[in-house]
């Protein structure tokens, strides 16, 4: 069952591919923006906007997938 789902992911994904390209931005300068507050050395900025915009994909991939679980049930 979770195998056909992840494999329908990318398939979903490519067909809507240019919603998908507004949130790379958006990503990368709130990951930006945030590390920036907390540190001041470069090194410490990048690995932390890494990590933290990890974190957001992580989490919009958690939401796609339930969103398209109650989409599917209704």
């Amino acid at each position: 069952m979770w195998l056909a789902v992840l494999s329908m992911i990318p398939l979903v994904a490519a067909g809507d591919v240019n919603r998908f390209w507004y949130a790379l931005p958006l990503i990368v300068s709130v990951s930006l923006v945030y590390s920036a507050t907390r540190h001041e050395d470069m090194k410490h900025i990048l690995v932390h906007a890494l990590r933290f915009g990890a974190w957001v994909v992580g989490f919009m991939a958690v939401v796609f997938v339930l969103l398209y679980f109650v989409s599917r049930n209704l």
